[in-house]
């Protein structure tokens, strides 16, 4: 039997001026919080149907809203609350809860699969101490640890094209193996929005 690799999946509430504000423009304040609400889903639905461990949704600015709580009584996955001052505090909370090896994704990349999720867990058996989905932005969409590592998460420049570069520096500084499957990419700005178009939406 495969070891279980727990999923934690980090998502903002989709709440009007406060998902997706950088399609506000073009989508309207309700148009971008719909489309986050709808990549939520995606993204717990594709989690859900890997089937390599336990799926955790981790929401802000707290569980509380109501589409998580569906969420929460559709797929009968473990919903919290997200802690710590940045994003990479919250990406490491959740790598610590999993208790074991655990992959962590946000809601921002259509593109990722049940089988993506597979490889990472994969990677993470053979074993390997980490693993990496970079995306075209020059961040990552998704991560994986054996074992939670603080310092790969500490004062990070979240949200630049440097998060992949500094990270993989710091897996090498830490003298960890890792690998990196495949390159995918993420919805954050309005040239993202036609490519999306031409995802197939099966939720």
């Amino acid at each position: 039997m495969n070891e279980q690799v727990g999923v934690g999946i980090l998502a903002k509430a989709p709440v009007a001026g406060f998902a997706k504000t950088r399609l506000v423009a073009q989508l309207g304040a309700e148009g971008a919080a719909s489309l986050a609400a709808r990549l939520i889903v995606r993204a717990v639905d594709t989690a859900c149907r890997s089937g390599v461990g336990p799926v955790t949704l981790w929401a802000t600015p707290d569980e509380q809203h109501p589409l998580f709580h569906s969420i929460r009584a559709r797929y009968g996955l473990a919903l919290r609350p997200q802690s710590g001052d940045d994003l990479g505090a919250r990406m490491c909370a959740a790598m610590a809860a999993a208790r074991g090896p655990a992959l962590v994704i946000g809601t921002d990349c259509p593109a990722l699969t049940p089988n993506h999720l597979r490889m990472g867990a994969d990677v993470l058996r053979r074993p390997c101490d980490a693993v990496l989905f970079p995306a075209e932005d020059g961040g990552y969409s998704l991560i994986g640890l054996r074992t939670p590592r603080p310092a790969i998460f500490e004062k990070m420049s979240w949200g630049t094209s440097g998060v992949l570069g500094k990270t993989r520096c710091r897996l090498r500084q830490l003298g960890l193996s890792w690998q990196e499957p495949m390159t995918l990419w993420d919805v954050d700005l309005p040239e993202d929005l036609d490519r999306l178009a031409t995802l197939r939406w099966p939720i």
